[in-house]
């Protein structure tokens, strides 16, 4: 009914295993096409039988335009560390940052409704849930555009981060690559403190005036104390106004001043694995 070597196409079409491809050939009457059905209708099965598993594990790509002026970060996650290593998953979380970046969608479900190989990256995605047997899903897509943009990749894909500044130029560039890394080691909350959400001030001027009271202070500096203690966290949550992680004497607002009066770090985006 099919050959070895019709078996052989339908894997190197969809990366399912062999006997998964012979038993879809079979079922399909050896007919490729529907095979493929087959077996994309038996990742939408797994999708669902899956879904409460938890994905902590996969990739992380972020990609800049030729022109340095956009960029992506795309997060495909998987179950087990086995997988996301895998160099055809990979692989496919650049092809999906690169179809992001060629696109620039609005929103992850629009990412997911673009066209990847005759097919959607939506259906794809529920296509290597068949494949690999684990859930797999986009768990994260964030884009960035400004006057240039630098992107860092963490070790072994497991963090992505963008830098954008306020200006142009390579020796900028190279800058925005160091904050960039910056961003990925010391994970700050917003790009300066004007950028801290008002819950996020809130929440800390309350932790900082229990703290406080835990050690006996009086409530009538209990505010002044935490507006202090407000402070610090500024200074160690907001990107410009944190040490700057190659030369701690200097704050990464002066590393960038000290390159250009007028350059600063305009917006970042940072996604992780977990």
């Amino acid at each position: 009914m099919f050959t070895a070597a019709e078996v052989k196409k339908l894997r190197d079409l969809t990366g399912a295993g062999m006997m998964d491809c012979k038993k879809a050939l079979s079922e399909a009457e050896g007919d490729t096409s529907k095979a493929i059905e087959i077996l994309r209708k038996k990742g939408q099965k797994l999708s669902a039988n899956r879904a409460d598993r938890e994905a902590k594990e996969g990739a992380v790509i972020a990609l800049i335009s030729n022109d340095k002026k956009k960029g992506v970060i795309v997060k495909l996650s998987c179950e087990t560390d086995f997988v996301a290593k895998n160099e055809a998953f990979v692989k496919l979380t650049r092809e999906f940052a690169q179809a992001a970046l060629d696109h620039f969608p609005s929103t992850t479900e629009d990412l997911l409704n673009l066209a990847y190989n005759g097919i959607t990256i939506g259906e794809k995605v529920i296509e290597q849930v068949g494949v690999v047997g684990e859930k797999i899903e986009i768990a994260a897509y964030e884009k960035l555009e400004s006057a240039q943009i630098a992107p860092y990749i963490h070790m072994g894909n497991r963090a992505g981060v963008l830098v954008g500044l306020s200006k142009a130029g390579d020796s900028f560039f190279d800058a925005g690559r160091d904050v960039a890394m910056q961003v990925a080691a010391m994970r700050p909350v917003a790009v300066d403190k004007a950028d801290v959400p008002t819950s996020v001030i809130e929440k800390e001027i309350e932790i900082g005036k229990e703290q406080a009271r835990q050690e006996g202070k009086p409530e009538a500096i209990l505010e002044k104390i935490a507006l202090g203690k407000l402070n610090k966290f500024y200074q160690e949550n907001t990107l410009l106004n944190q040490s700057f992680v190659k030369n701690n004497k200097l704050t990464v607002r002066e590393y960038l001043k000290g390159l250009d009066p007028d350059l600063t770090v305009t917006a970042f985006k940072h996604v992780e694995l977990g």
